[in-house]
């Protein structure tokens, strides 16, 4: 059949996908379309699109072998009591999807990681997330379904990022900070990129061409590694002191920053009074922490209260990124050094 379609990378089809099925536009009856790094999802007649969801073009489809499911629960065939507890959420990380199994959950997880696989357009690998171990923080993966190793390429806003979930933690649901502080760089701005892990700021940020100089710092090599990687496969790109360093040794030092990113939620605070004295006057800070619900107005001004260096400092924005738990949130403060 021939249809209209909009084309949009793989890492944003699931999400795409739903937005299109909740206002009725996604055409029912065909099979969703694998185009090498994206899909081709088609679309009903006479269907509007607002311009940034991806590109309109027009494609042949083949028919679907059965009505499309609205929920992966639905692959699992369960005609008895649907009352069981299947994980809400999930992440998907270029071709690989990661899933959190729920502790009361009566289904095998392996069959959870099939309807997975089979649900999620362009997937070829499920596991099941067991936690975050270690001085890397590298996640425990239990693998559900699919073949091949857990190294995966992950695409956000055109950026393409080398990720291997084995080696190095990273996370999919910071891509829109990633490309909301590369923006807010100005030129000539040196950048430190403190706990980098693979380095989505820094790339994104490189990619803009703005910064005369960024410092990323990782104490895992491999996720080093990954990001030397990923800037070596830009098409242009700032210049980029990627180091297997520890943050002491980075804050110990005195090499000074207009712009500073510490994302680590659970410890970065043991870093955000040192690096406050890294940073020039007129400078900036993007600082993430996990926050009780309702605490962000009142956490924005106690990290600057509670340095030495907070007279010299305001909160200028408390960002909800997503939710972390029933009771919190990640938040991004953005914090600035007066003139």
């Amino acid at each position: 059949m021939i249809s209209r379609a909009l084309r949009v990378p793989r890492a944003r089809g699931e999400t795409v996908r739903r937005a299109l099925q909740d206002r009725g536009i996604l055409r029912h009856g065909v099979r969703i379309r694998v185009d090498q790094d994206d899909l081709l999802l088609p679309l009903v007649d006479g269907a509007e699109l607002p311009s940034e969801w991806g590109s309109l073009e027009t494609a042949e489809f083949p028919p679907a072998a059965e009505p499309p499911a609205r929920d992966y629960g639905d692959l699992l065939r369960e005609t008895a009591d649907r009352s069981f507890a299947l994980p809400r959420s999930f992440d998907v990380i270029g071709d690989i999807v990661v899933v959190r199994i729920p502790d009361d959950c009566a289904i095998d997880p392996h069959r959870i990681g099939e309807a997975l696989r089979a649900f999620v357009p362009g997937a070829r690998l499920v596991g099941a997330d067991r936690g975050v171990h270690g001085p890397h923080r590298i996640r425990l993966l239990e693998r559900l379904a699919g073949t091949g190793s857990w190294a995966t390429i992950h695409s956000e806003y055109g950026v393409r990022l080398q990720v291997d979930l084995e080696r190095a933690y990273f996370s999919p649901r910071l891509a829109h900070e990633h490309h909301r502080v590369a923006s807010a760089v100005r030129t000539g701005e040196t950048v430190f990129d403190l706990c980098c892990g693979v380095g989505p700021f820094t790339a994104h940020i490189a990619r803009t061409r703005r910064a005369g100089r960024i410092v990323a710092v990782d104490s895992n090599p491999d996720a080093i590694e990954l990001l030397k990687r990923t800037l070596a496969a830009l098409p242009a790109g700032g210049p980029v002191e990627a180091r297997t360093e520890r943050v002491e040794e980075l804050l110990a030092g005195s090499e000074v920053a207009d712009r500073a990113i510490l994302n680590l939620p659970h410890e970065g605070i043991k870093y955000l009074a040192p690096l406050m004295g890294r940073v020039a006057r007129g400078g900036t800070i993007h600082y993430y922490e996990i926050t009780p619900r309702g605490r962000r107005e009142d956490r924005g001004k106690e990290l600057v209260s509670e340095s030495a260096e907070g007279s010299e400092w305001r909160c200028i924005d408390a960002r909800r990124v997503h939710a972390y738990s029933p009771q919190s949130d990640l938040i991004g403060y953005t914090l600035e050094r007066r003139e």
